[in-house]
């Protein structure tokens, strides 16, 4: 296999093509599963590489392609990268600024799939040093549940060929350029949500003894939801109950009819996922019931949890200590943000891993999803350099 000195000298030549690769998509932002010019930019890329059996339109705007070895047959490895961007006008003043007002890719999408374009280009030029094949896939619709991974699996993208396993990576505001973070186990939290409506009845704000006031019932219903993970899950185990949204009423002097609560729910593991989408409507219900409302419950199901199998683990982090050295790996913490490639280490063992983009002296430090984010493209190296050596690296082991 390619020592990591010859993979990352490769890298570093590409690497002015993979930004501009990733400034191109930065300026034209498309959202979910409206990825047409990206999914079209990307697959004539491939065709360009001279990518195999290209296939568009994957769960709707999706594209995979197949990189096979020339050592034999033998395993097939999917790697990932997402596509789409978000609805946020954009405050970064760069000259790959976006182009369509009120979109941006305020995640790292763009980078991520200039990254995976970079890494087919260096396994296209090493197909003589690995057995079996790599499939890329390019994924839509990462922000919006039910999410483009679990339509991409349901349109086949998992088959013909076989994937064996699979690796992603996402960028890291929070972490240094080039820095890369590798964990076993639980990489994300399950990410739900839900809406409630509680039916009051409105009156004069002056007589609440005639009415049956919902925004009081909607504030105890906040308060009580707490205690589903205050009193009701392990404190060893996690779990975050966030109500974001609380509409109801215009006027001062109006108790209103109705109000609405909108939240998301977080957890780790899908036993505390399950009580927790059983328990929440029972305390609503119970709350309401007491103080004299109705309530409609609409409970959404968003992401479960990624899994990151030990063994894919392991091969991730021996491949970034070869390629970037020990002293850029890092053990990725535990967060609570949702992520649909959870859905593809549901099906085979996966391992997601993350590649700090931040630098502070050029004032890159703005989180994701925020109006200011942006990346430090040296990342991108150690990013390539790790997915392209761990894919080679397991395609060899097995």
């Amino acid at each position: 296999m390619a020592t990591a000195t010859t993979l990352r000298d490769a890298i570093d030549e590409i690497l002015p093509g993979v930004v501009a690769d990733r400034r191109h998509f930065h300026e034209n932002p498309e959202l979910a599963f409206e990825e047409y010019e990206t999914s079209k930019f990307v697959a004539e890329r491939l065709k360009q590489l001279g990518v195999e059996d290209i296939k568009t339109g994957v769960g709707k705007t999706g594209v995979t392609g197949v990189i096979r070895g020339t050592k034999g047959d033998g395993k097939v490895i999917m790697l990932r990268a997402d596509m789409d961007a978000l609805p946020i006008l954009e405050e970064v003043e760069a000259e790959y600024k976006s182009k369509v007002d009120g979109k941006m890719h305020a995640c790292g999408h763009d980078a991520h799939t200039a990254m995976l374009l970079g890494v087919a280009r260096i396994l296209m030029d090493r197909r003589d040093e690995f057995k079996g094949a790599v499939k890329v896939l390019f994924q839509p619709a990462e922000e919006v549940p039910p999410g483009g991974a679990i339509a991409m699996i349901r349109d086949g993208a998992l088959e013909d060929p076989k994937v064996d396993a699979s690796l992603g990576l996402h960028v890291a505001s929070d972490m240094p350029a080039g820095q890369i973070g590798v964990r076993k186990g639980p990489g994300s939290a399950g990410s739900d949500r839900f809406r409630i409506t509680v039916q009051g009845k409105g009156g004069h704000a002056a007589r609440p003894q005639s009415a049956v006031d919902p925004v009081v019932i909607a504030s105890q219903i906040v308060l009580a939801l707490q205690t589903l993970v205050s009193r009701e899950t392990d404190p060893m185990d996690s779990a975050v109950i966030s109500t974001t949204a609380i509409l109801a009423g215009e006027a001062f002097n109006v108790i209103p009819d109705t109000a609405e609560l909108r939240g998301t729910v977080r957890t780790i593991s899908q036993e505390t996922r399950e009580r927790i989408a059983k328990r929440l409507p029972e305390v609503v219900e119970g709350v309401a019931k007491a103080l004299g409302a109705e309530v409609k419950i609409d409970y959404i199901l968003g992401y479960p949890s990624v899994q990151n199998d030990e063994t894919m683990a392991d091969i991730v982090r021996e491949a970034a200590v070869e390629t970037c050295g020990e002293d850029q790996v890092i053990e990725s913490e535990l967060g609570m943000g949702g992520e649909d490639f959870s859905y593809f280490s549901l099906e085979v063992p996966s391992c997601f891993f993350r590649c700090g983009t931040r630098n502070e002296e050029r004032g890159i430090v703005w989180g994701h999803h925020h109006p200011k984010f942006d990346v430090e493209e040296e990342g991108f190296v150690n990013g390539m350099a790790t997915m392209a050596a761990a894919a080679m690296k397991y395609l060899n082991a097995n």
